[in-house]
């Protein structure tokens, strides 16, 4: 799945970026991967902070009103926030050219994850929910599961791991937001991880 968005940071990155005659041609891989690692981390941070339920409602609503929905995300908003930021402090760019390009390509970027997930179409079978989710909880630096196992993370923590009695989504929420924990804190111990990925695909 993170080849996935890679691949689509690079798509938008071609007009945000590439062809963008403000950012300097020696710095375009550099603003993509920052583009890839500002996702990737938010969308991680996300999970740890207990916000599977705002990731899968991201992904499930109206399709027709999708953009507009990810630009009213404050997700997106504080995704958008974070690249500018980076921009101007790493790549010296303009606050007026960080903010263009941080506002093109993380909503494109994410609108188009949206939409191909959603999407029935077979060319976009690599777009899937729970790949995504599963890539960001695994400890493993390029798991190959297909899908978040559910009742299994149920299983492995006592199934009612809130103490409400009951097995229902919250217990989800909670296991996932404990791996995804788990797997941040591996990354900053080995170093590494998405990191080199997000790397070597940009070099």
């Amino acid at each position: 799945m993170l080849e996935q968005i890679l691949e689509l940071v690079k798509q938008q990155g071609q007009q945000s970026v590439v062809q963008n005659t403000e950012v300097p041609d020696e710095k375009n891989n550099e603003v993509m991967m920052e583009a890839a690692s500002t996702i990737t981390g938010g969308l991680q941070n996300m999970l740890s902070g207990g916000g599977l339920q705002n990731i899968i409602s991201m992904f499930s609503g109206d399709q027709s009103q999708s953009r507009n929905g990810i630009l009213g995300n404050p997700v997106t908003s504080m995704m958008i926030g974070h690249l500018a930021n980076n921009l101007m402090k790493k790549m010296n760019l303009s606050p007026a050219v960080a903010n263009t390009v941080a506002n093109n390509i993380i909503p494109g970027v994410l609108n188009s994850l949206v939409s191909n997930t959603r999407s029935s179409d077979p060319a976009n079978s690599g777009f899937n929910l729970n790949s995504l989710i599963n890539y960001l909880t695994c400890a493993k630096a390029a798991p190959q599961t297909s899908g978040v196992d559910f009742q299994g993370l149920i299983g492995q923590l006592g199934a009612d791991t809130n103490g409400d009695g009951r097995v229902d989504l919250s217990d989800i929420i909670g296991a996932v937001s404990r791996q995804s924990q788990s797997q941040q804190q591996a990354q900053r111990q080995a170093g590494g991880g998405i990191a080199d990925l997000i790397q070597g695909f940009f070099k």
